[in-house]
């Protein structure tokens, strides 16, 4: 296996200096402001698992999801260093959050971390916005957060250098991003390379991730059609009202 053969590897280490358990206390306080009675969360797209434990830990009962194997396989990890109180309010599960089928319904859905922007058609954001539906209560919560238009076309991405490393590895990420605005896109070229310090090998890797950038009036729309109506729209974080500079965007949406 190549240094970059799992993606999950380096996940964390990319992702080190994210405040998890300061974005757990703001989700936790947008759940309790607006659904205070909330037992059970689904989350769409868990990752390797951060936010699913830390609102455990906040009484929730968590239910993870998510494409990945390899990030499902260090989420479980972190299930055996838990207590066995707080391992019992948390589950994970492989899926694709388009089509994803429970038997039941949760108080909350989640899909953090720009997952909805993964989703770059119109019927990706129809799905995904299916499955929480089926997923929610009468009267329960989405929360997601999004790339926001009105902020990409007035301050357009721009190529970023990430440098980074743990106890085995060095990591150097280039980002160049290429926007598409006819199609409300932006796809960011990653180009890494990764330094094994016990042997020096460096190996490197590129990739593609491709995002949409979401404006209010199409989500309007789309939940318009599912009959599900926006409580809420503001900075990720900060609480700012959304707008022209406000990239990382949070919706509430009610059932």
């Amino acid at each position: 296996m190549t240094v970059f053969g799992n993606y999950a590897r380096y996940y964390d280490l990319l992702y080190q200096d994210k405040d998890y358990i300061g974005e757990t206390q703001f989700i936790h306080q947008l759940v309790q402001t607006n659904a205070p009675d909330t037992a059970t969360i689904l989350e769409l797209g868990c990752g390797t698992g951060h936010h699913a434990i830390l609102l455990a830990k906040e009484g929730y009962s968590v239910c993870g999801v998510d494409l990945s194997a390899e990030m499902l396989q260090y989420a479980s990890e972190r299930l055996d260093r838990v207590s066995p109180e707080l391992r019992a309010r948390l589950e994970f599960s492989q899926g694709d959050l388009r089509q994803v089928r429970f038997d039941r319904q949760f108080d909350v859905v989640l899909s953090l971390f720009h997952v909805i922007s993964y989703q770059t058609t119109n019927a990706d954001l129809l799905a995904a916005f299916t499955t929480a539906k089926m997923h929610l209560k009468p009267g329960g919560l989405l929360i997601f957060d999004v790339w926001y238009g009105p902020a990409v076309l007035s301050d357009p991405p721009t190529v970023r250098v990430k440098r980074l490393e743990n106890e085995s590895i060095q990591v150097t990420r280039i980002a160049e991003p290429i926007v598409y605005p006819n199609k409300n896109l932006v796809a960011v070229n990653y180009h890494a390379f990764v330094k094994d310090k016990n042997s020096s090998a460096i190996d490197e890797l590129s990739e593609t991730h491709t995002m949409r950038y979401l404006f209010k009036p199409e989500l309007e729309l789309l939940f318009s059609q599912l009959q599900m109506q926006i409580v809420d729209d503001r900075e990720w974080l900060t609480d700012r009202r959304s707008g022209l500079n406000t990239w990382g965007v949070y919706f509430i949406i009610r059932n």
